[in-house]
């Protein structure tokens, strides 16, 4: 696939108009008493802590407080890769006092993998804004006897975690498995720091999962990267060679965005979007992105809701093409 490519910030043209709207009666002196937020907003994350989720959820919300003029309290209902807090956000009240994280796989991938009748569709939620891309990577324990991808694909059998079925880590390390024709078990977990902990404690041969989620565990020596599954070498590692180098061609990556329930007022949507697009510009956020591994992706609603329904498209017909029944893995 064709990842948008790395953007600054928005451009004052690029702003939601929700948040244009929330600008200007700030501007123009028109906030009542009444004016939202009156209180704390809860902001939940739907995602294991100590995941790429959650760290940066944590992240932006910090940084989002001081412009909202309110705390921003975040909670972790981990489940489904997202689905069971979004679920939860849906059965409240549209009013803005409830926000939560999603991320590009739940609407991508999950529905490939899952019959959910009930699923959850971007259609129900409104983007208040968009956060980051993140890059998924092919890692192994540092004492394991795979040196490198080809030794790893020369196994008679391998066990992977995966952060979840459903997820981009799960469709990465099947796409590449199934391409070459390797005996592989997927061991799923509910987030990436439970499916590296899992590797970190030897019970699986190798797991995909964020740069996030992985790095800090290269660095210290713990994890070999071997692969990473984007259509470029990446920035942190650049002596590894991608999925595609090696004749696989699987390209998949994450996107984390915030949402509300669709009904949300506009002018309360406008107050939480400038919220966060100036959390955005804040110097200690941007430090987080760079010492996360993570790159920015701010793009409009249209655009955002249109990789969506493309990565959709894309995926299921590599899905299709592999022979791949992600359910039954």
């Amino acid at each position: 696939m064709n990842p948008f490519p790395r953007r600054g910030l928005l451009a004052a043209a690029a702003v939601s108009p929700f948040a244009a709207l929330a600008a200007c009666q700030v501007q123009g002196g028109d906030a009542a008493e009444g004016d939202f937020p009156k209180r704390a907003v809860d902001f939940m994350v739907p995602f294991d802590p100590g995941g790429s989720g959650d760290l940066i959820s944590r992240a932006i919300a910090k940084a989002a407080e001081e412009p909202l003029g309110e705390s921003l309290a975040v909670t972790n209902k981990p489940g489904a890769n997202g689905a069971v807090g979004l679920k939860e956000l849906l059965s409240g009240k549209a009013d803005g006092y409830s926000i939560a994280l999603a991320v590009k796989s739940l609407f991508a991938i999950t529905p490939l993998a899952v019959e959910d009748p009930d699923a959850v569709v971007i259609d129900d939620l409104r983007i208040i804004t968009t956060l980051t891309n993140e890059a998924y990577v092919l890692v192994v324990h540092a004492d394991s006897p795979y040196q490198t991808l080809e030794d790893l694909l020369a196994a008679d059998h391998v066990n992977y975690a995966t952060t979840g079925v459903g997820t981009g880590s799960q469709l990465s390390a099947q796409l590449l498995f199934t391409g070459a024709g390797i005996d592989a078990t997927d061991v799923p977990f509910d987030g990436g720091a439970s499916a590296v902990t899992a590797l970190l404690g030897q019970e699986v041969d190798a797991v995909s999962a964020s740069l996030a989620e992985t790095m800090p565990q290269v660095e210290a020596g713990e994890l070999r990267p071997i692969a990473v599954f984007s259509e470029e070498r990446s920035p942190f590692l650049q002596e590894v060679p991608t999925a595609v180098e090696a004749g696989f061609d699987v390209v998949v990556d994450q996107r984390r965005f915030i949402v509300a329930p669709a009904d949300v007022p506009d002018e309360t949507a406008g107050v939480l979007s400038l919220a966060f697009e100036e959390a955005r510009e804040g110097a200690e956020y941007g430090q987080f992105l760079q010492d996360n591994y993570m790159d920015r992706w701010e793009v409009d609603n249209l655009e955002a809701k249109t990789h969506l329904s493309d990565a959709a498209a894309e995926y299921a017909a590599l899905v299709d093409d592999a022979g791949l029944q992600l359910g039954d893995a």
